[in-house]
Order: structure tokens, then sequence, then C-alpha cells
């Protein structure tokens, strides 16, 4: 296989998958193992190098690298992970050095948000396009900008927190500290809150129903598949999260000015229906004047973009 064929990695609070990437961005293998998060930051690298071990159990000859999706914050250009909070048992421990000992290939370790982006201009939604801004929405929201297929990392590698820019100064606080963030305001995790918030028992609502009377297990499943089916209150709720991120994508698009917007993660299905309201809503809010041009496309790779993300970091 050669150089043609690279190893993505994708690091979580609970789990670690791994996969073999081809050069056209089809993942040929998929492997999962527990990740040990709370333990010894030898028994974190051990479940990453498992996981890696069980895609290329011949060892690196078969492959033109390994890139890593890890929890932030961390540094791309050292391969060191700072201090994640859902990761513990890292604190300024250096991953790729670390992985690069037992695997003499080019190792690149990069946040999800970023490496999940340049898979999509590499491969996905984004290919043939030079100016790409990603967006993964789920439990919060993630971003990533790929300029010429390579990211921008900024002056120390923290640029493209794009889920905390706030545009709501008077809206509730983010984790972040901040108030009105669009992720406290337009994640999954936002909108399945607000659900459950106006959802009285004793109230009419098929969310209500789908979630078998009991408000807590709305989820944004139940959302989509309610609004589907006519309900008056999933349909008011989608809508004000949907005006909420269009004015989002108008600021970055008068800020970036990129050529395609593409939205990907576990609650992008929440946002689909509305992709050409979201269009023509941005080209009134924009300063842009070619706004109306953008495209707002759905991600190619979902539950994998890590592992297609890691691989593109070393294609």
């Amino acid at each position: 296989m050669g150089t043609t064929h690279f190893v993505g990695v994708d690091i979580g609070g609970t789990k670690v998958a791994a996969g073999l990437v081809d050069k056209d961005g089809k993942i040929l293998s998929h492997e999962r193992v527990p990740m040990v998060s709370s333990s010894s930051s030898e028994d974190g690298l051990n479940a990453v190098l498992s996981a890696i071990a069980k895609v290329i159990p011949n060892g690196t000859a078969e492959v033109g690298g390994i890139g890593i999706c890890a929890p932030g914050p961390l540094d791309p250009k050292t391969g060191i992970i700072l201090n994640p909070p859902n990761v513990p048992c890292w604190r300024n421990f250096p991953l790729a050095e670390s992985v690069q000992k037992l695997y003499p290939v080019p190792v690149k370790v990069d946040n999800d948000a970023n490496a999940a982006a340049l898979a999509e201009a590499r491969w996905g939604a984004a290919r043939g396009y030079k100016y790409v801004f990603y967006a993964t929405i789920g439990t919060g929201i993630g971003t990533g900008i790929v300029f010429d297929e390579k990211i921008y990392h900024g002056r120390t590698g923290s640029a493209g927190e794009g889920g905390h820019v706030s545009i709501d100064y008077h809206g509730p606080i983010c984790r972040c500290g901040k108030p009105g963030c669009i992720e406290i305001l337009a994640s999954g995790t936002a909108i399945a809150q607000r659900a459950r918030d106006q959802v009285a028992p004793g109230h009419k609502s098929r969310m209500l129903e789908l979630a078998g009377g009991n408000p807590g297990a709305i989820t944004g499943e139940v959302i989509v598949k309610a609004y589907a089916e006519g309900d008056v209150l999933a349909n008011a709720i989608l809508n004000n999260a949907v005006e909420m991120l269009t004015v989002w994508l108008s600021n970055m698009i008068d800020l970036l000015d990129p050529d395609v917007i593409v939205i990907g993660g576990g609650a992008a299905a929440l946002y689909q229906p509305f992709f050409d309201q979201i269009r023509e809503r941005v080209a009134k809010l924009t300063v842009n004047p070619r706004s109306s041009e953008v495209p707002v496309l759905a991600a190619r790779y979902g539950a994998d973009s890590g592992i297609a993300g890691g691989a593109a970091l070393c294609a």
C-alpha cells in the first residue's frame, strides 16, 4: 500500500477510534478501543497505540503517516496536548513524539474540527473549493478554516474557535464564560434543552408524545421528527435556532469571505432542511455583495469525521 494509505485516529474522553484511509479519503477499516482518560499519561498513550496497532498490525511499512484528532487545547505545531478537560491524563504531553517513537512515520496532531474541515476540503463536500468554512454542530459547535488546503491555525494554533463567537451580549452564559456564544444558543444540546424547557406536561405536543411523556427524553431526533409531522412548537424552536445560526454564519462570511460553508456533526440533520433558507437569509444580512453565491453543504463524513480528518492531516 505504501504512502497512498494513512492512519486516522480520533481520541475522545471514553474511546479511541482508528481507521486506515486511502488516498481518495475512503475509510478502509475501522477499529475502536476504550480510552483511559483518568489514569496515567502512559495508560492514555497505550490506548492510542492499541487502536493504531489494530489498524496496521504489520507496522508502518503500509502507511505514509499517522494523523491524530485529539481534544484541545493542544499545540498543532509540536503535537503536544496541553490541558484538555475531557482527557485529564495528559498535561503538556508530547503525543506526536510519543507515537513516533513506536511508529517512525510522520505523526500530526490537531483538533477534530480543524482536521474534519481539511478532510472535507480534500475529499469531501468542499473538494474543489479554495476557501472553506466548516462547522460541526453537536454537543457544542466547533469550526475549522481551510485556505488552499491548509488549516488556518493563527499565531498560537488556537484559531478557529468559531463556536465561541457571541451573537448576543445579553444572552445566556456559555461554558467558556462569555454571554451569547453561538454554541450556547444553537448547538444540538441547546436546541434540545430549549425544547425540554418549553414543553409542559399536559400541553399537547408531538415532541412530548414521541418522548413518551417525559420532557427529559426529548432529543434532536425527536424534534426533527415532530417538526416533520407539523408540530407547531418544534417548528418555532427550530426556526429560532436557524435564525441565530444564520446571523452567525453571516458574520463568518463577512469576516472570512469563504467560497463554501460545510456543516457536519451529529446535529447537522436538525439544520439540513433549512439550508436553502439559511443561504437566502444570509444574503440579506451580510455586507458581502456576493454572499448569495456561497453554497451551504452537508458534510461527507459523519461519525467517522475524526478518522478521515486525522488521515487528511498526513495525506
